[in-house]
């Protein structure tokens, strides 16, 4: 691979790689530099420690998985975006696990206050005005969607579905259904 001109965006996309194909555990400063044929030295101009560089690996992913979310969700309400919502996460987390093991660890203040964060928050909240649920109580149906989902992704790829015969799909669909069904039920200002 020949030698290319580094940016912080190259050497955070060479990192998100990376964790796809070794695991976001995987994520050092040196193990970048190798993937990209330099110097660890040659990095830190670009991102200061291991911290920036997972930091970064997270918006990044933060920012991939919003344009997948808004595409999904585009023109949908209800149960329809929810389940594209949903869709799109699961297919997330298939193509880019990497990137997705990202976004399942404590995010740092500047990762948080982010605009690739602010618009899944966005988008999340935007899928929650498709039911009836009181403005007070939407992030904590976000959470629940979130926890619901990461949850059965989490399962999933620990293999803790393997071992039954009924399909893993079938039981993603029927997840989010019951989803559907508790959100399209939420009691009126059960968050206070």
């Amino acid at each position: 691979m020949p030698r290319m001109n580094l940016t912080e965006p190259a050497v955070i996309a060479a990192a998100a790689e990376l964790a796809d194909e070794a695991g976001f555990e995987a994520l050092s400063v040196s193990a970048v530099a190798r993937r990209l044929e330099v110097q660890p030295a040659s990095l830190y101009s670009h991102v200061r420690d291991r911290s920036a560089l997972l930091s970064g690996v997270q918006r990044l992913a933060l920012g991939e998985l919003g344009g997948r979310v808004s595409q999904a969700v585009a023109g949908r309400a209800g149960s329809a975006a929810l389940r594209a919502l949903a869709d799109a996460h699961r297919d997330y987390a298939i193509q880019r696990p990497g990137a997705w093991s990202a976004l399942q660890y404590p995010a740092d203040e500047h990762t948080v206050a982010s605009p690739e964060a602010a618009r899944i928050a966005t988008l999340s909240i935007a899928v929650m005005r498709g039911y009836r649920i009181p403005p007070d109580d939407a992030v904590h149906a976000v959470r629940l969607v979130a926890a619901t989902i990461n949850g059965f992704l989490a399962l999933d790829r620990g293999q803790a579905f393997a071992h039954r015969n009924e399909s893993a799909h079938q039981s993603w669909l029927a997840a989010i259904a019951a989803l559907d069904r508790a959100l399209s039920t939420w009691p009126q200002g059960s968050g206070k």
